[in-house]
């Protein structure tokens, strides 16, 4: 389903840059299957195509259903890997125009992934007077940012619908057996679904954190599991073909060849937030002691009008990955009489024509320029090519952070923020720490 063109990167790099890394990247690859490497723990994402809770999913399918029948919007609460992946599917899927679109599901909004005031209100200000439900996700209920957003949003439903009827319209994706947000909901009777121990939030988009949400808008999540299952079972069998294990050697030797920052670039804005889970996924998993390459995005052709001149004849720090879907349809470019743009000579042609022919014509000026790309071709976007990709970058992520000898799966400088935050907050417990930093401020 993946075709993978690396030409126009591995000319940068010595012919041996694969067969070299065979042996490390046989290595890694077997701390994935057998759950044994640094943060093995959290590898429970590996076989999850396959190992899903079959029991979970089916519960989570009849809430996508009871959400689309009783509510017109649902407000989905979380930050980090508790939306993104969601809200990557949903935009490539759907449409990031999705909210405006006549349609028999739900608006899906997303909050609790910021502190804006503004923007909070104006959420509160588009639900309006129409049914809604929430989805608050967090592993342990006590994040700032979506426990203040749930808390806002709670007492909105309990003014609504009551107590007992805002029950009825809180979902609750929380810990299996322990937290704040599990205890809550297990006094409060919301429904539950779990977010599983051996899986980490900017891997859990296949679980019940990502797939609640993504069903709730009409998705087929048995199909995006079909495809993440296919990537699975083909990107198992290791050695030189693997195209993950060739993705994954040739990005760690352009990280060694002294590329810093490597570009995800696509020429569909729908995949916008696609490439903002993608950030996350390899900003949290390389980016470690003073290690990795730094994840950025682009959207084609658009930013070529504003950050081209960069790419083209900047600092020579940059690799790209250029991600390609066929189009699901046609469009014609007409003939024009008076050929007042000059463009005759494309009518008749496909836009998809005039698109293929530009990200050719950008990957050669960028080559040229000194910058190394990477070329992934996808069939037309669909829940499996979704499924498909999502599994693909996974797999390559954790081989990546095994490549450069960290652990791909925990997060510790994430923490050093949110000390300071509870501390300048005066949360309880943070005293010293806040006379510290207020002296610094």
């Amino acid at each position: 389903m993946l075709s993978l063109d690396l030409s126009k990167a591995s000319s940068f790099l010595p012919p041996d840059y694969l067969d070299s890394r065979l042996p490390a990247l046989e290595k890694a690859a077997s701390m994935l299957a057998n759950h044994n490497g640094p943060g093995g723990d959290f590898t429970g994402w590996v076989f999850l195509p396959r190992d899903y809770d079959k029991q979970e999913f089916v519960r989570i399918q009849a809430a996508a259903e009871k959400i689309r029948r009783q509510s017109q919007v649902l407000v989905v609460i979380g930050i980090g890997g508790s939306y993104l992946g969601a809200r990557a599917v949903i935009d490539l899927l759907r449409s990031p125009n999705y909210n405006l679109k006549k349609k028999d599901t739900p608006d899906i909004f997303f909050a609790g992934n910021g502190l804006s005031t503004d923007a909070l209100l104006e959420l509160i200000s588009l639900i309006g007077d129409r049914d809604f439900s929430v989805n608050v996700i967090s592993k342990s209920g006590t994040t700032t940012e979506p426990a203040v957003a749930f808390r806002i949003f709670k007492n909105l439903l309990e003014e609504k619908y009551g107590k007992q009827g805002a029950r009825d319209r809180i979902y609750a994706t929380t810990d299996k057996t322990r937290g704040a947000l599990k205890g809550l909901a297990d006094a409060e009777g919301y429904e539950e679904f779990v977010v599983p121990d051996e899986v980490g939030g900017r891997y859990s988009v296949l679980t019940a954190v990502g797939l609640l949400p993504i069903a709730a808008a009409g998705i087929d999540i048995v199909a995006l599991m079909d495809g993440a299952r296919q990537a699975m079972e083909e990107l198992a069998a290791g050695g030189a073909d693997n195209p993950a294990w060739q993705y994954a050697a040739l990005r760690h030797a352009l990280y060694c060849s002294g590329k810093k920052v490597e570009m995800l670039a696509a020429y569909e804005p729908a995949f916008r937030f696609f490439a903002e889970w993608w950030k996350q996924l390899y900003g949290e998993s390389e980016g470690k002691e003073g290690k990795g390459l730094f994840p950025a995005s682009l959207e084609y052709t658009a930013d070529l009008h504003s950050m081209g001149q960069y790419i083209q004849e900047g600092e020579r720090i940059l690799c790209e990955t250029v991600v390609s879907f066929a189009p699901r349809g046609e469009v014609l470019i007409p003939h024009d009489p008076d050929n007042v743009d000059g463009l005759n000579f494309l009518a008749g042609k496909p836009l998809s024509f005039v698109a293929e022919k530009a990200m050719r014509g950008v990957i050669l000026a960028h080559v040229d320029g000194g910058v190394p790309n990477v070329l992934i071709q996808m069939p037309s976007i669909s829940e499996k090519s979704a499924g498909y990709l999502i599994y693909f970058f996974e797999y390559v992520c954790g081989l990546s952070g095994y490549l450069l000898e960290v652990n791909p799966f925990n997060q510790p400088g994430v923490e050093a923020y949110k000390s300071n935050m509870f501390a300048l907050l005066g949360k309880p417990g943070y005293e010293d720490k806040q006379a510290e930093l207020e002296a610094r401020l």
